[in-house]
């Protein structure tokens, strides 16, 4: 849905006829961007990049270059963070159960168990861990890029029920975050979770199942749209090649069995210029297939490359992309991908870097995931946690936030389907997908939560602290420049000048005309922060007016 459209409250005039295509005319290149570098251009660089922007990291980033902040930014790093924990007790876990054994508060991620109570809580486990680790985010792309990866090979933690699979393909899309396409796919060919969910392990040479063959062309390399494309042979063939995959239940390994493989030469379409993969009878057939598999794919290189830059395109720009973005921007970026042998990092630089990410058409026209609204809220307001030596608590308020995107209908761990989240695939609404009756309700209570009473458990609570944000502000006693230094965070559109005067009186000067309403009460709470009443008077309004903004459909933009 357009910006415009949205804030209307409008649909738009006619449907997109197609995935990519739509009515946006967007001109700007790949050229590298000379504009202003100013917060407004540092926000929108954090918003698409990271979950939310902090008035920290925008000083932060304001101090360097542009060049400089997304060369940070794609600096990841190799260190893999402390792994999840146990922080569930022994409460019907049998005592013969490995996991029985475990230390509260050091990692299950190594020790093997089938048991169906502790693998529904080491997944509650990781995705509490994932969640904290999104909200405590380095001044990095890595968690925006997990969360991509995760949305693009998406697997149900529902369907494969084993909490160390779920750890294992997080840490795997953590690891490969910009790194190589084609060495990512080929992990996630022979991932545990991947293997379970798509029926990987099942497949044989007496019963081929087709279900990662397919979505291995039609969703994570080739997509739908090629014409011409592979075929059902193509598919039936691939499966083939992929026969005798295995999963040991007993330490939660992967291994190959040739005896349950396919040994005859598989041969290919003539999108794949007819091509055969010989059947091979020895150990080594499996990984040797498997690796003439993802040449034979990737060599439909413009087919891959466009695609998936395509895919990070409607991530971190826009989800219609019109002729003049294919030749300026997408075909580019492909081709680079191509040059780049597979590198993503060269990609992502490109086009953050880019006069056309900067473009203010491309500001402010993605309505916010359920992820990305609640992670945001709590990260922009600094909401204080309890610290990770009290590791319960401090899990317990994680899975609060992760299960309040859930509601809104994102749940990190169980996309809805193999196609992720239909938000990012479903013509013609796309993003307008997230923003529903039932949903955007849903939004707002759980910032009026927050910025309410907050969220209360085992004695600890989270909650918005108004006067710490706008002491975090370069001038709050005007209340002028509180306005606009909040609105500059917390929005990514414009409001009007009138509608910012009506909040100010309405809000901040509590129906009165002068700015010193504000003013003086802000500068009594400064000299007498101890003194209830004066504190209460700066808290209440200071409640009001960002719960009045969070509440308003351009809070809901990215």
């Amino acid at each position: 849905m357009d910006r415009r459209d949205f804030l209307t409250g409008t649909k738009p005039s006619q449907p997109l006829p197609t995935l990519y295509a739509g009515i946006r005319q967007i001109y700007s290149g790949l050229n590298i961007y000379t504009g202003t570098w100013s917060a407004t251009e540092v926000i929108h660089l954090l918003k698409r990049t990271m979950f939310g922007a902090t008035t920290a990291d925008i000083n932060y980033f304001k101090n360097l270059s542009m060049t400089q902040a997304v060369d940070e930014i794609l600096n990841i790093g190799s260190v893999a963070p402390p792994p999840p924990l146990k922080t569930y007790d022994n409460t019907n876990i049998p005592a013969a159960d490995p996991d029985y054994v475990i230390a509260p508060g050091s990692t299950w991620v190594n020790t093997w168990s089938a048991d169906g109570t502790v693998n529904n809580l080491r997944t509650a486990s990781w995705k509490s861990w994932w969640t904290g680790l999104m909200i405590n985010q380095t001044r990095t792309i890595r968690e925006k890029m997990v969360l991509f990866w995760h949305n693009h090979f998406a697997t149900e933690s529902n369907e494969y029920n084993r909490g160390i699979y779920g750890y294992r393909h997080n840490a795997l899309l953590r690891e490969m975050a910009v790194g190589n396409f084609k060495t990512l796919v080929r992990g996630v060919t022979v991932d545990l979770a991947m293997m379970r969910y798509l029926n990987g392990y099942l497949n044989t040479n007496t019963a081929p199942d087709e279900n990662y063959s397919r979505e291995l062309q039609e969703l994570f390399t080739l997509g739908k749209e090629n014409n011409p494309n592979y075929t059902e042979d193509d598919v039936k063939a691939a499966a083939r090649v992929l026969t005798g995959w295995r999963i040991n239940n007993a330490n939660d390994t992967l291994f190959f069995d040739i005896n349950r493989h396919d040994k005859s030469s598989k041969t290919f379409s003539s999108f794949y210029g007819n091509k055969v993969i010989a059947g091979r009878t020895d150990a080594t057939a499996g990984d040797v297939e498997l690796d003439e598999l993802l040449n034979l794919v990737f060599s439909k290189d413009v087919e891959v490359s466009e695609y998936m830059v395509k895919r990070l395109y409607g991530w971190f720009c826009y989800y219609t992309i019109d002729a003049n973005t294919v030749a300026t921007v997408i075909k580019p970026l492909a081709k680079l991908l191509r040059d780049s042998n597979w590198e993503i990092k060269p990609v992502l630089e490109a086009l953050l870097k880019s006069e056309h990410f900067y473009d203010v058409l491309n500001q402010g026209c993605i309505i916010k995931s359920p992820v990305d609204l609640t992670i945001t809220a709590i990260r922009e307001f600094n909401v204080l946690f309890p610290p990770e030596t009290d590791y319960v608590n401090a899990y317990f308020m994680y899975e609060y936030v992760r299960s309040q995107a859930s509601t809104m209908q994102q749940n990190i761990g169980d996309p809805p389907s193999v196609a992720g989240w239909p938000p990012y695939y479903q013509v013609p609404q796309f993003y307008e997908i997230w923003i529903n009756s039932d949903t955007l309700p849903k939004r707002n209570r759980f910032t009026d939560q927050l910025i309410g009473n907050g969220y209360s458990r085992n004695g600890k609570k989270i909650q918005i602290d108004p006067i710490a944000f706008a002491k975090s502000l370069s001038n709050p006693v005007d209340p002028n420049m509180l306005i606009n230094d909040s609105l500059n965070i917390l929005y990514r559109v414009p409001i009007s000048e009138n509608s910012k005067g009506i909040i100010k009186k309405q809000l901040l000067l509590s129906g009165q005309d002068q700015d010193y309403y504000w003013s003086n009460a802000w500068n009594a709470y400064l000299a007498t922060p101890n003194d209830n009443a004066v504190y209460q008077t700066v808290y209440t309004r200071l409640r009001d007016l960002y719960k009045y903004l969070m509440n308003l459909a351009e809070y809901q933009l990215s």
